[in-house]
């Protein structure tokens, strides 16, 4: 079921054409009393969601009694981050997400099932949890916003990931990213089809016939500038994602010619404070580098590791091993094999000894990144080599005669060389 569909490749849609055309799907449901917003967080400031939370809560008004940003394992948004994204959502309607308290667990997917899909990678049932929100808050819509794009855990985000990642719990976020990660990234990566959607599809569709959920889904592309612009919206039931997803692989997806030796990857600060969130410049162009290539993140706002402090005191225990080292680490060690989350992260960051990652942090140490494994370059001279204001996506040459190819938002694609997908 489609209520409102807009978008090819070279669509642009304004602000404004995005809250015309979700209002317009909104007023064919006729009338609602009791609606919850599921929007995403900070870390998907870029994906327009922030227009489309707004002009729901400037259509539903009062009836709009709850909005839960569908945080994850990150951290809750600031006040600052709320009045960037959702400026008119009133404060007093915004519930946090408290991933290890707040869910229930509405059911299991059996494990013949699991095991089928995965090929046998996982064989227990997984467990599907949503908040208590979602589940018993007795809304007659509940409207979940995101972006499609290529994803590392899933293959393409959004759809029902947001609300069983998104406002899942400690089992069913931990589990899933680890299903992910030793079934294999770059078997998932730009896919709408995997093991991990075909889990969470059965848990919807087993689960979750009664609640009223609705997806409003945006796919973000750039121009020839280089500047973003909305390429599509689509709305209704899992259709619009599906819908959506398909555009963003044609979108997002950049196929390459040839393997890279160098990429500089830049990581927006005021999006990216954490490797936990800013590895994207790892998991979004591993594809198209080269065997012993060499990947520099540019990452200005990261202070940290982990979004979760027992995340962060694994992340800086264990380190970005390779998957054979953290399949070990987590039989071996009771703390990760208990946050299967963390161990799967450390999978999605390492690069496998198949290339090297140089991080260039703004306030972490040497020390500090050389001891989960990564090498170190130090910001300011990398940005002075580099220059990344203003610079387009692709080759360049440095002033030293050094040729890389340069990405400016690597969360908002995919990157692979066509070697790779072969």
């Amino acid at each position: 079921m489609l209520l409102f569909s807009h978008g090819s490749p070279t669509t642009v849609l304004s602000d404004e054409d995005l809250a015309t055309g979700l209002t317009s799907a909104l007023a064919t449901l006729g009338e609602r009393n009791r609606v919850l917003l599921v929007p995403p967080d900070f870390s998907r400031f870029y994906s327009k969601s922030g227009p489309l939370a707004c002009a729901a809560a400037d259509h539903y008004g009062d009836r709009l009694v709850d909005v839960l940003p569908a945080l994850g394992t990150h951290f809750p948004m600031s006040d600052e981050q709320l009045d960037r994204m959702y400026p008119t959502i009133p404060r007093d309607r915004i519930r946090p997400h408290r991933w290890r308290e707040d869910v229930v667990t509405i059911g299991e997917v059996p494990a013949e099932f699991v095991s089928e899909v995965t090929e046998g990678v996982w064989t227990r049932p997984w467990p599907a949890q949503l908040n208590k929100l979602v589940w018993e808050g007795d809304h007659d819509l509940i409207l979940s916003i995101g972006q499609a794009v290529p994803h590392e855990v899933i293959g393409v985000a959004n759809g029902n990931k947001n609300l069983f990642v998104g406002t899942g719990g400690e089992a069913g976020i931990n589990e899933s990213h680890y299903i992910g990660s030793v079934y294999g990234t770059e078997r998932m990566m730009g896919r709408t089809d995997t093991c991990l959607r075909r889990i969470l599809n059965y848990a919807e569709d087993t689960f979750c016939g009664h609640l009223p959920i609705l997806y409003a889904q945006t796919v973000i592309g750039a121009d020839a500038s280089g500047n973003l612009v909305t390429r599509g919206l689509f709305v209704g039931d899992r259709e619009a994602f599906e819908k959506a997803a398909e555009l963003a692989v044609e979108v997002n997806f950049n196929h390459l010619d040839e393997e890279l030796d160098r990429v500089v990857v830049l990581m927006d600060p005021d999006e990216f404070h954490s490797t936990w969130i800013g590895n994207k410049g790892i998991y979004r162009t591993r594809m198209a580098i080269a065997d012993g290539g060499e990947l520099i993140v540019l990452a200005p706002g990261v202070r940290t590791f982990g979004e979760d402090p027992e995340i962060d005191r694994m992340i800086r225990k264990y380190g970005y091993r390779t998957t054979a080292e953290v399949i070990r680490f987590v039989e071996e060690n009771d703390d990760l094999r208990g946050n299967l989350g963390a161990a799967a992260h450390l999978i999605h960051g390492s690069p496998e000894g198949r290339f090297t990652v140089t991080y260039c942090p703004g306030h972490l140490t040497r020390q500090q990144i050389e001891d989960v494994g990564y090498q170190y370059a130090d910001l300011g001279e990398m940005m002075a080599r580099y220059q990344p204001e203003g610079r387009s996506d692709g080759w360049h040459t440095a002033a030293d005669g050094q040729r890389f190819y340069f990405i400016g938002n690597p969360a908002l694609g995919l990157w692979a060389a066509r070697s790779r997908l072969q």
